[in-house]
Parts: structure tokens; sequence; C-alpha cells
């Protein structure tokens, strides 16, 4: 069976930071973790995957082979290894993948162990939220609903059945660690009863079976401002996932699109729109009124404006984003030719012409490429 992307498997895209790929492994890790999924052979193949695909993802050089090479970089297998000796669960002077669990590790130099890792902010929330011109141009307010992880209600997100809470971890006493000394060589290694968190929970909550929260459909009020265009971000803080340990929740992002208009085209905070003239305005000069965002307003058509003429009516374009003034708008004229006419009105343009003959055409100096007699 072909191997799946390895960003495709961590949901990531290509060009994804470090953190990016870190925070995409701990949340999936988590989710798939046999623990919280006892007897599930998917859940724990998947867990595999991810771990596989973290492993050359994480460390910038086999990431480098994989882009250039994919899976067949890697066609050769891992290194092998001594019996017992799992690498994902060592250190050696850096870190490996387990570092995203917070594990302690230890130098195979007998060096001091990495300190816990701290309270995680919670994972940022995108959704895409489609509007109409004069939503995006004025704002509006909005009610939503979304799918977020949210800290279990029954056990307060700590994971363990009401009247309980984790006990210290007796293989490691709180350490998260263990050492194995290999001759000259001592090891520390990732705790294998409370894999490095120095706690267990003896009794998991029957609500999220220990994960600590729950899915839930929330409905969520969003404020959107005058300006927005597509690709615009609405951060709202605090509305992403939960966080972990203390740690403070992810934001949710809000990503606008804006239908196209009827009349207007926006580009930037610009907005453009074509008005006809009749032939005598546009000989004569006149003014007209031309729709705006704000109402209509006035426009003077000089005298013997052409087809195609762009004029521009300050200010009245879209509010700039962070404030200070607006866009412009430019209105492009476009003369309209009479059809239809009757007998009259054609005898009336005729000796029009007879008394005013113009040819436009004849500033034309080009008169066609002259042709060449063909190579024998």
């Amino acid at each position: 069976m072909a191997k799946r992307d390895y960003y495709d498997v961590l949901g990531v895209k290509r060009d994804a930071s470090e953190h990016e790929i870190k925070k995409a492994f701990r949340k999936l890790a988590r989710q798939h973790h046999p623990d919280l999924n006892p007897g599930d052979k998917t859940a724990e193949q998947r867990f595999k995957d991810i771990n596989q695909a973290y492993e050359v993802l994480s460390d910038s050089s086999k990431r480098s082979q994989y882009d250039r090479f994919g899976h067949g970089a890697f066609e050769a297998g891992p290194a092998e290894t001594s019996p017992g000796f799992r690498p994902e669960e060592f250190a050696f002077g850096g870190g490996t993948f387990r570092d995203v669990f917070g594990d302690f590790f230890g130098s195979i130099f007998g060096g001091p162990a990495r300190p816990a890792a701290g309270p995680e902010t919670g994972a940022d929330i995108s959704y895409s939220m489609e509007l109409d011109l004069q939503e995006a141009i004025f704002g509006t307010q909005t009610m939503i609903s979304l799918q977020r992880d949210v800290a279990c209600g029954d056990c307060n997100g700590m994971g363990t059945e009401k009247g309980t809470k984790p006990e210290t971890c007796q293989t490691c006493r709180g350490t998260g660690q263990v050492t194995t000394v290999r001759g000259a060589i001592r090891l520390s290694q990732t705790c294998p009863g409370c894999r490095g968190a120095g706690s267990v929970i003896r009794t998991p909550c029957k609500t999220c079976r220990g994960a600590g929260r729950t899915r839930r459909t929330e409905r969520v009020q969003v404020k959107i401002p005058p300006g927005v265009d597509n690709g615009s971000r609405v951060r709202l803080a605090g509305m992403g996932e939960p966080g972990r340990d203390g740690g403070a929740p992810g934001d949710l992002y809000i990503i606008t699109r804006v239908r196209p208009h009827e009349f207007f085209e926006r580009i930037g905070d610009n907005l453009y729109c074509a008005i006809p003239v009749t032939a005598v305005e546009a000989a004569l000069g006149a003014r007209v009124d031309v729709p705006t965002i704000e109402g209509m307003a006035s426009l003077a058509i000089p005298p013997g404006t052409q087809s195609g003429k762009q004029f521009r009516l300050r200010g009245k374009g879209v509010p700039h984003l962070k404030g200070g003034g607006a866009g412009d708008q430019y209105v492009t004229i476009q003369v309209s030719t009479p059809e239809n006419l009757s007998a009259e009105a054609r005898e009336s343009l005729r000796n029009f012409e007879k008394h005013h003959p113009e040819n436009p055409r004849e500033a034309i100096r080009f008169r066609g490429f002259a042709r060449r007699a063909a190579k024998a």
C-alpha cells in the first residue's frame, strides 16, 4: 500500500514552520493515543503514522531529503538499534519527537534532565465566512456555529472521575523519567509508567475518557470590522481550543470571502464602475447621477467626453481597514449609441454631419503590412 504524504498525515502545508508541525503533532498524537482508544486498531495505526511523519518532518535534514526525494529517501528503512533501545524515548544532546509531550530527557553523558514543559497554549481555529460587498465595506455582526474542543465539564479538564485526581507516578516518583546505566553510559528514559507526565490517572473521567476535553458545537458572535476583503483574517482572542496544564486557549480566526457585486468591482480599497451616457450628453457635456456606497453623487461630464474616459470620486471607495480615510471610486464613461432612429432623426444627423464634417480615423497612419515576396 502506498504511503500517505507526511504533510497530509499531520494536516499541514508543505511550507509549515517547525512550530506549526509540532502543534499539529501534539493535537493528533493525543487524539489517537492508544491509551485513549483501547482496542481501536485504526487509532493505533494512525498513531504510528503520525509518529513516523513527525520523526521526519521535525528533523530539518530528514525533512530536506523528504522534500527532494519523497518516501524514496528512506527506502532502506531506519537505522538498526540494539534490542530494547527505543530512539524515540532517548535524547542525544538534542530533542526527539518525544519532546512534544514535555518529557524529561538526559544526555547520554549523564547530563541534567530537561525541564518539564510548562502550560501549553491551545490550538488556533480557522473559520471561513462569506460576505456580500455591503457587509465587507461597512462591517457586520453575526452568529456562527462551529465545533471545537472545550474543557470537560464533568472533570473540569482534569481527566479524572469526580472526587479523584491524578496520582504521583510510583515508577519515577513524579520526575517523569527513569535512568538506565549501560556500561559507562547513563541514559535518561521517559518513564513507561506515566509517559513523562509524572502522574497517572487511575480513574479516568467517563465523559472524556481521561482526555480532559470534549467536542462541542457552539454558537459564537462574530463582529466583522469595516473594510475587510477576500482573505482578511479577523482574530477573536481566546476563542480557539482550550490550553493544557493551565495554558491559555488558542484564538479563532475568521477568514473572509467577499461575493462579487452586480455594479461595483473592488480592487484593494478602490471601487470601479461604468456609467452609460447619451451621445448628446457626451458631446455637449452634462451632469449625471452616479451610485456610490453612500448614495447618489453628481458627476460633471465635460463637453466632448469620449467613451472609456475615467473620472475619480475621491474618498468614495472602501474605508481603510485600519482606519484613516477610504479609497476612491473610479467611474468609466460608456457612450450609448442611439438605435431605432426615426426618419426625422436620421435626417437631422445627416445635416449635422454635412455642416460639421469630421473623420476621426484620419490620424491613423498605419496602412497594413506590405506583403513580402516568397523566397525561392
